[in-house]
């Protein structure tokens, strides 16, 4: 397992190659879908739905996440301000683009069950509660509960980061965003814990600001 995710990491440092953005990201949100998972192991949420060997592979298979970025073009990804319109559909492909790569470079050497997670993470994590995400525009329930947890951890990251076209948010505003985007964006139960996890998540993002 230590190889298997090491060699998981090394796609996002491959990732972090071409977009500098993307293989920090990979981790920070690992480590937020980490505390995620072990918290709703800790308090059985889920667990009726969803096995402890389902919730592991949940973990071990978040770095592969945006790993679809290899196939957008540099000046989509590295462009230093925001993205016009027909650059976003572009970039929207990333998650239809990072399925078809786990499908075929990892279903011969992998356990089938991590890589139905990871194809579900990949390819949903940009869907919304509400149905208006993408690819295939999913609502409520309909989304894997593993991209509904990745889905939240990789909005966390965006909006407590720097990028070329925006300042990192205040923790303040990062949790009253995420707050305010339960029900429409996020699985209400989702935002449940990823306000219980503040704490542990200001570690990640906001200790030197502590300090």
């Amino acid at each position: 397992r230590d190889m298997q995710t090491r060699v998981l990491y090394s796609f996002a440092d491959l990732i972090e190659l071409r977009d500098g953005t993307t293989g920090e990201h990979v981790k920070r949100t690992s480590a937020i879908v980490s505390h995620m998972v072990t918290y709703m192991i800790q308090n059985k949420i889920y667990t009726d739905i969803i096995s402890l060997s389902d919730l592991h592979y949940v973990i071990l298979a978040a770095p592969l996440h945006d790993i679809g970025k290899i196939k957008i073009p540099d000046s989509i990804l590295n462009k230093p301000g925001r993205l016009n319109a027909e650059e976003f559909e572009i970039i929207k492909q990333h998650s239809a683009e990072g399925d078809k790569i786990i499908q075929n470079t990892l279903k011969t050497i992998e356990d089938p069950l991590y890589i139905e997670i990871a194809h579900q993470m990949t390819r949903y994590h940009h869907e919304k509660w509400d149905g208006t995400g993408y690819p295939d525009h999913l609502a409520g329930s309909e989304i894997p509960l593993s991209a509904r947890v990745m889905a939240i951890a990789d909005v966390f990251d965006a909006l407590s980061s720097e990028r070329p076209y925006k300042k990192p948010y205040t923790k303040d505003q990062v949790f009253s965003e995420i707050s305010h985007s339960s029900g429409t964006q996020f699985d209400p139960d989702m935002v449940v814990i990823v306000q219980a996890l503040r704490p542990e998540l200001e570690k990640i993002y906001w200790a030197e600001t502590q300090a």
